[in-house]
């Protein structure tokens, strides 16, 4: 179910349209709200150019993340091949223990 939702970003109200709910949104509009804060704050940067440039850092961090997630699937799949390699390993030292043991 969508909600409308108002919330205030460089002290201009917005309404938004989203199936989240109200405090996830305030959260996400906060996080904005400060993204282009750092980079206007103290500076003679226009509201239009400190949406652009917090755009750019909000994206860099987004495609960092990226990356770093990526990376953790890898060693996640890597760490599960190389369990299942060891798994095998053990499934036939148990039966080469368990040929030797009837040697006997």
């Amino acid at each position: 179910m969508k909600h409308k939702i108002t919330v205030t970003i460089a002290g201009q109200d917005y309404t938004l349209v989203a199936t989240e709910d109200e405090a996830y949104m305030q959260k996400v509009a906060q996080y904005v709200d400060g993204k282009i804060g750092e980079v206007t704050n103290g500076t003679k940067v226009s509201l239009v150019e400190g949406a652009v440039l917090a755009a750019v850092n909000l994206t860099d961090e987004y495609f960092k993340e990226t990356e770093a997630s990526e990376n953790l699937r890898r060693q996640l799949k890597d760490a599960l091949e190389e369990s299942s390699h060891t798994k095998t390993e053990l499934s036939e030292a148990k039966r080469e223990i368990f040929k030797l043991q009837n040697k006997k």
